[in-house]
């Protein structure tokens, strides 16, 4: 007889969600510096100004993060990661979201980062909270260094639905009760995909769910 128990999985988006603030922006001022930004948003004007006139927001953050990182060495710009993760950590967490998050750990759930992040920082901050994976904006590679633009697209909208659909099936989860929880547009896929979405913008989340007190 297979009495296998469900598995219960929380995603949780980043920015803004458990954070309170954007991060990506700040993490390539990090790593490239006023000089290094103006550099990207000016190298391939045509390229951004299409995406400007199409808003196609995903394309225009390849074309800024592959601005600041391409060249560089993985190993450095992943150290700045390290650091940068620490700041997070330590200044930029909601302590409302984060607590649910640690509800859901206290009940034993899988909780993984689903979110439009860069993974240099990102999966340094994962680790720091403990969680079980972490599904983000790779930045492309070529050997020991930094391509130009992401490895797979951005992870938003559709994109983050996608991954942790992917991400399930790896571990044969398909059937796993999803907790899922975002503050933007880029979330509401994630949220529907959700058997308990949560939209936290301009909400204070309680610590415990309503109902599993």
């Amino acid at each position: 007889m297979n009495d296998r128990r469900r598995v219960d999985v929380a995603a949780f988006d980043v920015d803004g969600t458990l954070t309170v603030r954007d991060c990506v922006g700040p993490f390539l001022l990090r790593v490239g510096g006023w000089p290094g930004l103006t550099r990207a948003m000016v190298r391939r004007p045509s390229a951004s100004l299409a995406a400007a006139a199409r808003r196609d927001r995903d394309r225009l953050k390849e074309l800024l993060v592959g601005g600041v990182l391409r060249g560089r060495q993985v190993a450095q710009v992943e150290a700045i990661g390290e650091l940068f993760a620490e700041q997070v950590e330590a200044s930029w967490l909601r302590t409302d979201t984060m607590e649910r998050l640690r509800w859901h750990q206290r009940a034993g759930h899988r909780i993984v980062l689903v979110s439009a992040s860069l993974s240099p920082y990102l999966r340094p901050l994962g680790r720091r909270l403990g969680v079980d994976d972490v599904l983000c904006a790779e930045p492309m590679r070529a050997g020991d260094h930094f391509a130009d633009g992401l490895d797979g697209g951005n992870c938003r909208a559709e994109e983050k639905v996608r991954r942790l659909d992917a991400w399930l099936a790896a571990r044969s989860w398909q059937d796993a009760t999803v907790w899922a929880y975002g503050d933007s547009a880029g979330d509401r896929a994630l949220l529907a995909r959700a058997d308990h979405p949560l939209l936290v913008k301009r909400t204070l989340v309680s610590a415990v769910p309503v109902g599993f007190e």
